[in-house]
């Protein structure tokens, strides 16, 4: 199992050795907590994070302040479409027939 990695910081005269895991820098790579823009690749990062077990479903939904029913449609378009799907200009045209047509009927 590799040994985390140990970075050092100095207060005065002593120097501490911080040990950081390899979790956390995981996390420090996703995108951060208060992202208002989310673009295709930030979407994908969040996904892929929640499906390798480096966050939960909840712990993803909580982090970025995201309803369920968002979080999961990232999720299927990203399964049915790939990362084009997730494009925000191009919703409409992956949304299910049925769904798009309930909304027309709405307005």
């Amino acid at each position: 199992m590799p040994q985390p990695s140990t970075d050092f910081s100095t207060q005065g005269e002593q120097v501490k050795i911080v040990r950081i895991s390899d979790r956390q820098k995981e996390l420090d790579r996703l995108p951060p907590a208060e992202t208002e823009r989310w673009v295709m690749r930030r979407k994908a990062q969040v996904v892929a994070a929640v499906r390798s077990g480096l966050l939960s479903f909840e712990e993803a939904c909580e982090r970025y302040r995201l309803s369920e029913e968002e979080f999961k449609a990232w999720m299927d378009l990203l399964d049915h479409h790939g990362m084009r799907g997730l494009r925000a200009t191009r919703m409409q045209e992956y949304r299910p027939v049925d769904e798009r047509s309930r909304e027309a009927a709405a307005e």
